[in-house]
């Protein structure tokens, strides 16, 4: 295969998180944004990995397995990759792409769907944008394999119906004249449109992020808002400003224009507060299944304890996982970067009467050397790049008989489960949640034991 050439092949395989794997006559190649069974036509654009790299440029068979996709906006958005495959198909190619990224063996048990295969998102990040160069005022998610162009995914189905009542509202009301932040020029007011909603509660929380290069009166969106037929109950608006260059939701200013900046969700029976920021599992319904397997796995913790363990919960968020295992525990320690999170978390402790978890913000790698109290055994729940290899290397020093390690990026996760293996760990007990239906993301939790202390029984 040479650069340039224009092919035809058929995809054999789909490898996480989006890589395509084509058969041609001519060899082997990668294109993304393709399912299994496919006949396509691709031109390669890369040959200096082991792997040449394409362009799709038409399917020319569909595949057995696909079926019309009940997105009007699948193949031109760039947020879902799966939406024309039946839920039980893409369960099958993530637990695939598991078994055959990770290695796993008799100890993956393999995969378990969200109850909810559409509509299960609890928070959404909306982009402004233009449709084109030049073109109208959008929002929604960025155009498949574009940075610039933004599609308005009114009729997006991983979200419920408020969610697209919220979001066509606001397109219609900045269309009338309102500037959109341009990526290179770095100019213009409209950046994002931030969306909460509890499941168990109904709450929704709204922010509006903008520059502070333009000023106006947000009354008037902010009462039409108030006026829309939701099913939902709006708690509180915001206007954040964001004024960094990187093309990422954040607040350098935050003002309150209507009621508090806080909703309230309920999950296993506890409640939690959550605030703009507060990282909390997007599927609430899924992170239900998700955390009782985690208690599940984390039964079969060392029996050699004599007494109730100190655990830590590293990468902690809002505290989820570390009040559901508080009762498990002689004392759980938190920790999280995000310091509005920990916040949060401290009040969740308060508001579910648990008196034995202790919340530090601060960065998993420098928090380490300040906890007196050393841990029986450690939750990982860490962003999608894994830990930090110096805070892994401290993780390691401790010499735990176990620790859960939760992922949502089993790429992140194989590099980081490599280091423990070296260390003399081995994996217990695997599995995975599907907490992001149509997508090619999976959440993949993994029980490792020290090999020399067979604490740990299946």
């Amino acid at each position: 295969m040479k650069k340039g050439q224009t092919l035809t092949g058929q995809v054999i395989r789909l490898d996480f998180p989006n890589r395509g794997i084509i058969a041609a006559d001519e060899g082997q190649c990668l294109v993304k944004n393709v399912i299994p069974g496919q006949k396509i036509t691709f031109t390669i654009n890369k040959t200096r990995k082991s792997i040449p790299e394409a362009r799709l440029i038409s399917i020319d068979s569909p595949s057995p397995l696909e079926i019309p996709s009940p997105c009007p906006h699948f193949t031109h958005c760039g947020g879902c990759i799966m939406q024309n495959l039946p839920y039980h198909e893409q369960l099958k190619i993530k637990e695939a792409q598991l078994y055959r990224l990770l290695g796993f063996k008799d100890e993956f048990e393999g995969i378990v769907g969200s109850p909810k295969p559409s509509a299960y998102r609890n928070k959404m990040e909306f982009s402004f944008g233009d449709e084109y160069k030049d073109g109208p005022l959008a929002l929604g998610m960025h155009r498949r394999e574009s940075f610039y162009d933004v599609v308005t995914v009114d009729n997006c189905q991983i979200v419920d119906e408020d969610y697209r009542s919220i979001l066509k509202f606001t397109r219609d009301y900045f269309a009338q004249g309102f500037s959109h932040y341009h990526r290179i020029r770095h100019t213009g007011y409209l950046r994002h449109l931030l969306v909460r909603k509890a499941h168990a509660t109904g709450e929704i929380l709204i922010a509006l992020i903008t520059t502070s290069q333009e000023s106006y009166d947000l009354t008037e969106w902010v009462n039409g808002i108030s006026a829309l037929s939701l099913t939902g109950t709006v708690n509180g608006i915001l206007h954040i400003i964001n004024d960094t260059v990187a093309d990422i939701v954040r607040a350098d200013q935050m003002t309150i224009l209507m009621g508090q900046d806080f909703i309230h969700e309920e999950l296993l029976g506890l409640r939690f507060k959550i605030t703009p920021f507060s990282f909390f599992q997007t599927n609430s319904e899924g992170a239900e299944v998700l955390y009782n397997k985690a208690k599940d796995f984390i039964s079969e913790m060392p029996s050699a304890f004599e007494k109730k363990p100190v655990i830590y919960d590293l990468y902690c968020g809002t505290g989820t996982i570390t009040q559901l295992i508080a009762p498990i525990a002689a004392k759980v320690i938190g920790v999280d970067i995000v310091s509005e999170a920990i916040c949060a978390a401290r009040e969740n402790a308060v508001l579910n009467g648990l008196h034995n978890c202790e919340f530090i913000a601060g960065d998993v790698l420098k928090v380490l050397d300040e906890i007196s109290e050393k841990p029986d055994f450690i939750i990982l729940d860490p962003p999608r790049d894994g830990i930090h290899p110096k805070a892994l290397k401290k993780i390691l020093a401790y010499e735990i008989p176990g620790l859960l390690y939760i992922s949502c990026k089993p790429t992140s996760l194989l590099r980081d489960l490599k280091e423990f293996t070296a260390a003399g760990y081995r994996i217990n007990r695997a599995a995975a949640v599907d907490l992001f239906p149509a997508t090619g993301n999976v959440e993949t939790i993994v029980l490792l034991e020290r090999e020399d202390i067979p604490h740990i029984s299946k």
